[in-house]
């Protein structure tokens, strides 16, 4: 563990030629099935804002809040998506199915998260839009619980709403600690701050849960719908696609969380939001907690080109 002055460790490099060019630095931890300690990189017990980390936590809420979803629906509800047009067709039936409209959202106008999506959709001509945002989902799901219990919808981003309460009610049961900090998140939602320990261990709470309660019904329905928490084209879809039972979300600035069936977790920080060292340290990790899956090498390849040519890549460094 590092103290406040010192220089978190390096968890990836970028070797360019054989050169070393650039470094990323993190904190990471990684907890055994029974939650203890397994490994600790940097300082993991410091506060970090986990971004569309904490997405389950949120989802879970709403469904404290009373509010029915499941399936796809749930699953957007958890999502940071990618903007495909599967994602925005669910979202306008979701708010047309509550009385909503796209002008009730709270999210900027975006583009799709997805470049690929992205290209297509500038080039098709259209304009940023509140739908296209990847909050999307989730601020249709806050949206329609606080209709549903009669709570402001103008006010449902305040951190001082009935809803944003509970949501972080969730959050600290979840990961067994305090809120540390209460930010802004890029959605305009209300961010809580927690460790990377904490955040680890609300992904190991969501995924030995008991059947049916809101934690194990959002765990569920991401690992069943995992092209709707994030696209076709993301690390999160393929990994809980194809090493089953796994829940995984990453955040803004680089952060990741990730819980095996059997209560096996991890999360980390990279500390600069480099999101290219994402897929070499995720990889790492999991062949550290012992998963051997073929996706583990696809997700950490991050290839760095020269005129045109692979000329070498991101590597984890810890």
């Amino acid at each position: 563990m590092t103290s406040a002055t010192a220089i978190p460790p390096v968890l990836a490099e970028a070797v360019r030629s054989g050169f070393v060019e650039s470094r990323h630095r993190g904190s990471l931890v990684l907890l055994a099935a029974d939650g203890a300690v397994e490994l600790e990189v940097g300082d993991p017990a410091a506060p970090v804002f986990p971004r569309s980390s904490n997405k389950p936590m949120q989802a879970a809420a709403v469904l404290r809040a009373g509010l029915e979803l499941s399936g796809e629906r749930l699953a957007l509800a958890s999502a940071s998506h990618s903007g495909e047009a599967f994602h925005l067709a669910l979202v306008r039936e979701m708010l047309a199915e509550y009385g909503l409209t796209d002008a009730d959202l709270g999210t900027p106008p975006d583009l799709p998260l997805d470049p690929v999506e992205a290209e297509a959709y500038l080039a098709a001509g259209l304009a940023r839009d509140r739908v296209v945002m990847n909050c999307s989902g989730k601020h249709t799901a806050m949206l329609a619980a606080c209709a549903l219990n009669g709570w402001p919808t103008d006010s449902y981003l305040d951190q001082g709403h009935p809803l944003q309460r509970l949501v972080r009610t969730v959050v600290e049961e979840a990961a067994g600690e305090r809120v540390s900090a209460v930010g802004t998140d890029g959605c305009g939602a209300p961010l809580m701050a927690l460790s990377l320990t904490g955040l680890a261990r609300a992904f190991r709470h969501f995924v030995l849960a008991a059947p049916g309660t809101p934690e194990r019904r959002v765990a569920d329905a991401m690992r069943a719908h995992p092209e709707f928490v994030a696209g076709t084209r993301r690390p999160d879809t393929w990994l809980m696609r194809e090493v089953p039972g796994t829940l995984s979300k990453m955040g803004a600035e680089a952060v990741q969380a990730v819980a095996l069936p059997d209560g096996r977790a991890l999360a980390f920080k990279i500390d600069d939001g480099g999101t290219r060292a994402l897929g070499p340290v995720l990889a790492r990790a999991l062949g550290l907690l012992g998963v051997d899956a073929e996706v583990v090498g696809r997700i950490g390849r991050a290839p760095l080109l020269g005129g045109g040519g692979e000329v070498g890549g991101v590597r984890a460094a810890f």
